[in-house]
């Protein structure tokens, strides 16, 4: 029987399967628009509008839907219900050093899955800020299991300071024996676990039969395979194939950046695809070239020397002078095309977000749990707002 998830994702599946040539490509590949029944609505939009679509997921499917129908059913695929519970009261020798958008952010998480009655297991921990909200609550003992040494440190530190049940310990989830954590009488619980860390988290604590398993995952494509492995049986039978490229998409959609972070970035993004006009002319490749990350910095100082840098992480030899604000125009001008590339590519960012996440909810409910998805937060505290809440079915004890 399939659940209300299953037909979900196939739904979802099947969309995404359909319009694959919107958004299963690199905008930076492109020199125009590829898709030529969009290019005049798209090169006729400011780049002011670009930017408003781009911050209002529902005004861009309005103006895309016309060219592209399938997103017309997006909002209803996508949808989730927002349950923000009353946020419990924290002392402030608690909640101090925790800025106050992550503050909201734990509040908003702890009031959806605290559970009075069980011991708490806490996954990538960090200073064990959640588990101890959790632990003031009245949570019987947090186990909390972070990485670094320093911060399960600190993290037992004040936790023996402010006289809470909680133990750290220290551990490389993806290659130190770690089941000893897991234990059928237990939450376990993972705010903004990434990647391999989150999936690792869900099949340990599902094969040790955890009683309540509560997470929001992160970062889809982090220590993972280049391909996506679906981990449920549904999601093994699709013919998508996502690379880190699709599933980083997902995560793009940001809580908006303070003006100095956007414009340096709309800077580094130009700055970019001019080298990149600049080395297919000198070297005649028509492929994009992809340079390595680099210190902010540098887009505060001159265009050439970003050039000389990014040159030389290439091996490319580039001649003493070549007309810079020639090639500035070039990549202004390729950054119109990309701006909106991306645009139509963002149309689907929280398609392939929540085709994600159903794969973790079929895959725990594949594993004997009865399985609930919302979200837990406003967007405006995060965009990784998603919560799986897990109860082991009472049939599968």
């Amino acid at each position: 029987m399939h659940s209300s998830f299953s037909s979900q994702f196939l739904a979802l599946d099947a969309l995404l399967t359909d319009t694959r040539r919107y958004w299963q490509l690199l905008a930076f590949d492109h020199i125009d628009i590829p898709w030529p029944d969009l290019e005049e609505a798209l090169l006729s939009l400011s780049d002011e509008d670009v930017t408003a679509l781009d911050r209002d997921p529902e005004s861009l499917i309005v103006f895309l839907a016309p060219y592209i129908p399938a997103l017309q059913t997006l909002p209803t695929l996508t949808a989730l219900s927002l349950d923000v519970a009353s946020r419990p009261e924290f002392p402030f020798w608690l909640s101090n050093g925790i800025k106050g958008r992550k503050l909201a952010q734990l509040q908003d998480f702890v009031a959806q899955v605290y559970q009075p009655k069980l011991p708490v297991l806490e996954w990538c921990a960090g200073k064990g800020h959640l588990g101890r909200l959790l632990a003031y609550l009245g949570a019987e003992h947090v186990d909390s299991v972070e990485l670094q040494a320093a911060l399960c440190q600190q993290g037992q530190h004040s936790a023996e300071q402010q006289k809470l049940a909680m133990t750290f310990h220290c551990a490389d989830v993806l290659n130190d024996p770690i089941t000893q954590y897991f234990r059928p009488r237990q939450q376990a619980v993972a705010l903004h676990a990434c990647g391999r860390l989150h999936q690792t988290f869900m099949e340990q604590a599902s094969a040790a039969q955890c009683e309540q398993i509560s997470l929001s995952p992160c970062c889809y494509h982090l220590f993972t395979e280049p391909t996506y492995q679906p981990m449920s049986g549904v999601a093994a039978h699709s013919t998508l194939e996502l690379s880190h490229s699709d599933m980083k998409l997902a995560l793009q959609e940001t809580v908006t950046a303070p003006g100095r972070v956007a414009k340096v970035r709309k800077r580094e993004v130009q700055w970019r695809l001019a080298f990149d006009a600049l080395r297919r002319d000198v070297t005649g490749d028509t492929q994009y070239l992809s340079v390595p990350s680099v210190n902010k910095a540098i887009f505060s100082g001159p265009f050439v020397d970003f050039c000389h840098w990014a040159a030389e992480q290439k091996q490319i030899d580039l001649p003493a002078h070549f007309d810079a604000d020639y090639y500035l125009a070039q990549g202004r001008a390729r950054q119109r095309i990309t701006e909106r590339i991306e645009l139509v590519r963002h149309a689907f960012r929280r398609a392939i977000e929540v085709w994600l996440v159903l794969d973790r909810v079929l895959y725990l409910e594949q594993a004997g749990y009865d399985v609930s998805l919302s979200e837990f937060c406003h967007k405006s505290l995060t965009p990784r707002n998603i919560l799986i809440q897990a109860t082991r079915c009472q049939s599968a004890k």
